[in-house]
Formats: structure tokens, C-alpha cells, sequence
């Protein structure tokens, strides 16, 4: 059975938090902001997922959160994104690519 992971990071090495955004993405997690990723996965693989991000943070100075939400938490979710002006024209220019 899968559910909702939320998966969270705070690391100061940029060796760490590449790797470890980089395992995220290898999970099928997508990013929501720049060390925040949110997916389905069975258990095993929460698991698997945390054991391999606590791996790489080893001895490094970090903090990594994993929640599970259920469809309750995720149907009162609110989400809103406002883009500078820039912002906006570089991901529009990047969708042209």
C-alpha cells in the first residue's frame, strides 16, 4: 500500500543536500520547494529512502523530517505560488526550450 510522503531537509553542506535531493528524485519524489519533496511510496520504501538520506548525512550537521499524510491531511492542503516578474519570465523562457 503507498501513501503521501512528505520528505524535508535542512543541510548546510551542498555535497549532502545535492546527493540527498538527488536520491529524493531517484524515488519519484517530486520538488515542491528546494529541499522539500512529496510522493507516493509504500513503507519499505520510506524507509529505504530515510536509511540511504541518514546515510549521507552520517557525521554532517543537518536536519531530515519524512511525514506520511493521509487523504485528510492532503484534502485540507492549501498551496499558493506567486512569481516575481523575472521568475516568471525565465520559466516561461524555459518552457520554450
Amino acid at each position: 500500500m503507498t501513501s503521501t510522503t512528505l520528505f524535508v531537509y535542512d543541510i548546510t553542506s551542498d555535497r549532502a543536500r545535492n546527493k540527498i535531493a538527488q536520491i529524493c528524485q531517484d524515488y519519484g519524489l517530486t520538488r515542491i520547494q528546494y529541499s522539500a519533496f512529496l510522493g507516493s511510496m509504500t513503507t519499505t520504501r520510506q524507509e529505504e529512502l530515510w536509511l540511504k538520506c541518514k546515510r549521507v548525512l552520517s557525521d554532517g550537521a543537518g536536519n531530515l523530517q519524512l511525514f506520511v499524510l493521509t487523504p485528510q491531511d492532503l484534502a485540507r492542503s492549501r498551496k499558493y505560488v506567486r512569481y516575481s516578474l523575472s521568475e516568471e519570465k525565465q520559466l516561461t523562457a524555459g518552457a520554450a526550450v
